[in-house]
């Protein structure tokens, strides 16, 4: 477990507190990223990395002049927290084996492959006094903080969520609904504070896919907000936007660009002589300027902060877990077409009632 103590030096100073230290499992897109971050932070020390591909395990560790385990088992008696960014598969293999160990985790999303992984996962966090942190990343993206705090002092009326990527070659073992969706799930659920009590949803696949590739939904809640979420891994362009359109403005903000503008109509005109119009406004357009913090470093900075002070990260378990089980049914009514209710919606939620199949990771229909 983590040394949370200081002792006091010479003088009666207070010393610095040990090092945290880490290790990261799997150093695939965002394991290299995660390993990157992790070696720039302060008073944190990267012990090791550990990879099934040998090769690329080698590398990162000689590129961070750390120690690479071939089995991870073998890097946990030397960290006190890990970050987890293997497949979603093994999510729920790898973060209990840590976690029973009484090593802190930080999974990358979804937190697991099911429902009902994502709950023992929470449970044992919780049996084993463990942070549990799950990496949903754009909590931190410096757009989403101020998108924010601009609607607190607005009133949503609807929501619209685009995240689009064209086709690549990572997270091909989950929907799009698992792999790109759900991040916008877990901002519309912070967003609005409210519980769904409707939802449509309908989606596509690619050529030779056996996943969901292209997923639109459509989301009431119980406070009269209403919010649209499309996610692609089949466009060819990349977006990451949520516009909020709310009673006396629009609120529109760009993940990719930082930026967030706000609309506003109004109405000003100049008469000249005669009554003829020289000058009119019909709208105004302001810019909320934004940091320039990488999201992925006040993550993880988050995430020791809350190692070292025991406090629970503002994205755990429980909320990562609320986000899977609207994510799982948004995916299974997007596969069999049907509407559900406010009745079997909540239900869902509160983990009283799984449809056929959302216990576990859907059956999808293979290709021919």
């Amino acid at each position: 477990m983590t040394n949370q103590t200081t002792s006091l030096g010479s003088g009666g100073h207070r010393s610095q507190p040990e090092p945290l230290r880490i290790g990261v499992i799997g150093v695939g897109n965002m394991g290299q990223h995660h390993t990157r971050v992790l070696s720039l932070l302060k008073d944190v020390e990267l012990v090791g990395i550990s990879d099934l591909n040998l090769e690329r395990g080698i590398d990162t560790a000689s590129k961070y002049r750390v120690k690479f385990f071939e089995d991870y088992h073998d890097l946990l008696p030397h960290v006190d927290a890990v970050c987890i960014a293997v497949p979603t598969r093994q999510h729920h293999e790898v973060g209990i084996t840590c976690l029973r160990q009484g090593i802190h985790v930080l999974v990358e999303k979804p937190i697991a492959a099911s429902i009902a992984e994502a709950e023992s996962l929470v449970n044992t966090a919780a049996d084993c006094q463990c942070i549990l942190q799950v990496g949903h990343i754009e909590r931190f993206n410096p757009a989403f903080q101020e998108l924010t705090k601009v609607l607190r002092t607005e009133e949503i009326l609807a929501l619209e969520a685009h995240r689009m990527s064209p086709y690549s070659g990572r997270a091909n073992d989950v929907s799009v609904v698992l792999d790109l969706m759900i991040h916008d799930i877990d901002l519309l659920l912070e967003l609005t504070n409210s519980t769904v009590v409707r939802l449509t949803a309908a989606g596509s696949r690619a050529p030779q896919s056996n996943y969901l590739d292209y997923v639109t939904a459509t989301l009431g809640f119980a406070n009269g907000v209403i919010a649209t979420l499309t996610a692609s891994k089949v466009t060819h362009r990349k977006l990451r936007r949520i516009a909020a359109h709310c009673k006396t403005s629009l609120t529109e903000a760009d993940f990719l660009k930082n930026e967030i503008l706000i609309h506003r109509q109004m109405s000003a005109s100049c008469m000249a002589d005669h009554g003829q119009v020289l000058y009119r406004q019909d709208g105004l357009i302001e810019k909320v300027y934004t940091s320039n913090i990488e999201p992925l470093h006040a993550e993880l900075e988050h995430f020791v902060n809350c190692v070292r002070g025991g406090k629970p990260p503002s994205v755990g378990g429980e909320q990562a877990l609320k986000a899977l089980r609207l994510a799982s049914l948004i995916e299974q009514i997007a596969l069999d077409g049907h509407a559900w209710n406010s009745e079997i919606i909540q239900g869902v939620e509160h983990g009283l009632l799984y449809p056929d199949a959302l216990g576990d990771r859907p059956s999808y229909p293979t290709t021919a």
